[in-house]
């Protein structure tokens, strides 16, 4: 009795654990603290569990998990952003597995001690279990476009799926009453098995969101009734809370498309077949000839006039969507916010909780590159906002702001909230090209007289907005010059860089976004190593935005083996700089503008920075003399202790190691 009374206070204190870690993770502040609450809480879970089951010193289960643990570690690193739904489905599927898996062994293993409540819950595991794993390996095929993101609708799909649930179900009830028959629960496993992949196929893209959902509950589901199965109040309660959150997402995901679960698992009308979906294959970026010969003999027109509605707008609404996150634009989307405003725009956000694959996606992707959650809005709010609107960007966006839908012209996603962007003044269309969205509907939008395409890949054709804006877009027709590797200085630049390296005894390196994009951080840890062994101070200071999110330079540095003792934060530091002998600088900008202190009415003004400007020589491993994102121009630059090494990091920093060792050498 004390040890079940222990098991329950344990589980309700993990569950608890659980519990504030989901809470944490509404905010994105908090969010960082409450995964790692999770992770530990889920950890404390397992530990408890192999002690209760007399498996600390086993070694086959340590085993196991450092197999597992490797695999997460690899698995987590390598998945990008864009590919995360995947990655979640795929999870989802895999707990489903695990948990059928401990009902079939609890079965082996406890074939004399059935009881009516432990066959059914085995049985009942054995169903939700691999029903979850089946359906996952679908969604996630389907999200990574190995198999056809439509529905899939076989012949007789709905009756075949009516009698597997009829056939599982009964064979669940004769394992709980009948003759125990190991074959019986095999029979489950592939009846649900089969249905898990006929429920998935019939879902079309544009519903991943709400199947991964459910899937995430099923999961949750399995673990708990596995739970009860081998008598595991821990595995039941953390289950269940898994099961609950993964329906109340649910839930909410329908409401967002104002659709039922059961219109969404019945996959779209069957108005949408296959032969009226024209969807673009992933590498297709064909436009259609007629339009793509109006392109071609339009350019410089759509150019000049995107350039008259850009400087006329005052109030700019931006609409990202899954063309964003596939083509990595939100990069460039911050770019051109903070381009709007500085030149005087107002600018919002609109987001439609649909947008990307899963809920929370677009809002993920804005926040990495730092974009304020204030100027966001979603459906409800910003709708009512279009007709006051002057323009409407819309970045790889094409369901979730089709009018068809609204007009009945879509009956598969009919009723499902769009943001209503025809109302404005005028709307630019940032998307590859004219394909319908994996409703399979065709946009209307596309034919209003209002709105101008310009097709094409979003993170080539959002900078080219950027660019018409600050009138710098070079001449679209000839090629078109990118910014690469300088060529190499005159002797007498390297010479001077040489004789300052030898005299100089304090060093500060500066490192800044322009280091992770050249994946330079390894030539700064041998310049750093090449300076230590001559004798010199070496220091790092670390800006606190330095990056796309905090500890973002701290990672890469640690990573190439810097020791964290030589990182110093801006407060640290500052007061060093009038000290010290010269600051390399390798790819950082606003961070160390000193007009932050004068730029008035800019988005830069007021922003803490490093005062490298007030060090006696600086080098610039900088990219070009280009400003930051904050859109101001570095007045560091034009200062008499500034010596540029403009080009790409990969090349300069490595370059000054070379100039150091050759002046030494030659010493």
């Amino acid at each position: 009795m004390n040890i079940i009374f222990i098991d329950i206070i344990v589980a309700v204190f993990l569950i608890a654990g659980f519990l504030i870690g989901i809470r944490l993770m509404q905010s994105p502040r908090t969010a960082l603290f409450g995964n790692r609450l999770g992770a530990l809480c889920m950890s404390l879970a397992m530990l408890y569990t192999m002690y209760r089951t007399d498996l600390l010193t086993d070694l086959m289960p340590w085993l196991y998990i450092a197999i597992g643990s490797i695999l997460g570690l690899i698995l987590g690193q390598r998945v990008k952003m864009i590919r995360m739904p995947q990655m979640v489905a795929l999870l989802n599927g895999f707990g489903g597995a695990a948990s059928a898996l401990v009902a079939g062994v609890a079965i082996m293993l406890y074939t004399s001690e059935f009881s009516p409540l432990f066959r059914f819950t085995a049985a009942l595991a054995l169903a939700v279990g691999p029903l979850t794993f089946s359906g996952s390996m679908v969604a996630a095929l389907k999200l990574q476009d190995w198999l056809r993101p439509q529905p899939v609708i076989i012949t007789a799909h709905r009756k075949l799926m009516r009698i597997l649930l009829i056939l599982g179900l009964l064979l669940i009830l004769i394992c709980t009453f009948g003759t125990f028959f190991p074959f019986l629960f095999t029979g489950i496993v592939l009846l649900f098995t089969f249905y898990g992949v006929l429920m998935a196929l019939r879902v079309g893209g544009a519903d991943m969101p709400i199947i991964i959902a459910l899937l995430n509950s099923f999961s949750g589901i399995a673990a708990s009734v596995t739970g009860l199965a081998v008598n595991n109040a821990l595995l039941t309660g953390v289950g269940a809370l898994v099961g609950v959150a993964g329906l109340v997402l649910t839930r909410l995901m329908c409401q967002a498309m104002n659709r039922s679960l059961f219109s969404v698992l019945g996959g779209f009308s069957q108005a949408v077949t296959a032969s009226k979906v024209e969807h673009r294959d992933e590498g297709d970026s064909a436009v259609p000839a007629v339009e793509a010969e109006e392109k071609k003999s339009s350019d410089r027109l759509v150019d000049s006039r995107i350039s008259k509605i850009l400087e006329a707008s005052q109030r700019v609404i931006i609409v990202p969507g899954y063309g964003m996150a596939v083509s990595q634009a939100q990069q460039a989307v911050k770019q051109l916010v903070t381009v709007l405003k500085n030149h005087g725009k107002q600018i919002k956000i609109a987001l439609n909780p649909l947008a990307g694959r899963m809920l929370g996606h677009m809002n993920v992707l804005l926040a990495e590159v730092g974009i304020d959650d204030e100027i966001v809005s979603y459906v409800e709010t910003i709708n009512p906002e279009f007709p006051e609107t002057d323009l409407v960007i819309v970045v790889g966006a094409c369901d979730i702001i089709n009018p068809a839908v609204q007009a009945g012209q879509g009956p598969s996603i009919y009723g499902m909230p769009v943001l209503e962007v025809n109302k404005a003044k005028h709307v630019i269309l940032c998307n590859r090209d004219n394909s319908p969205g994996y409703s399979g509907i065709k946009n209307t939008l596309y034919e209003h007289e209002h709105v101008i395409a310009y097709w094409g890949d979003a993170s080539e054709t959002v900078p080219r907005l950027s660019a018409l804006l600050q009138n710098q877009l070079p001449d679209r027709y000839e090629e078109i010059a990118i910014p690469g590797d300088k060529e190499a200085m005159d002797p007498s630049g390297e010479n001077q860089i040489a004789g300052l390296m030898e005299i100089a005894e304090k060093f500060i390196i500066v490192p800044g976004y322009g280091m992770a994009v050249a994946q330079a951080q390894m030539a700064v840890m041998e310049l750093v190593t090449a300076l230590e062994n001559l004798g010199k101070q070496v220091k790092i200071a670390v800006h606190p935005v330095a990056g796309r999110m905090p500890g973002h330079m701290n990672v890469l540095l640690a990573e190439v083996g810097i020791d964290y003792e030589k990182l110093f934060d801006m407060n640290a530091i500052n007061p060093e700089f009038p000290e010290t002998d010269m600051v390399v600088v390798v790819g950082a900008c606003d961070v160390i503008n000193p007009a932050a202190r004068t730029a008035r009415d800019t988005p830069l003004f007021g922003m803490p920075v490093l005062e490298v400007e007030r060090a006696k020589h600086v080098i610039l491993c900088n990219r070009d003399s280009k400003p930051g994102y904050s859109g101001v121009e570095n007045t560091l630059y034009n200062q008499q202790q500034a010596i540029a090494m403009w080009g790409d990091a990969a090349v300069t920093v490595p370059k000054l190691t070379a100039i150091l060792h050759k002046q030494y050498a030659g010493s």
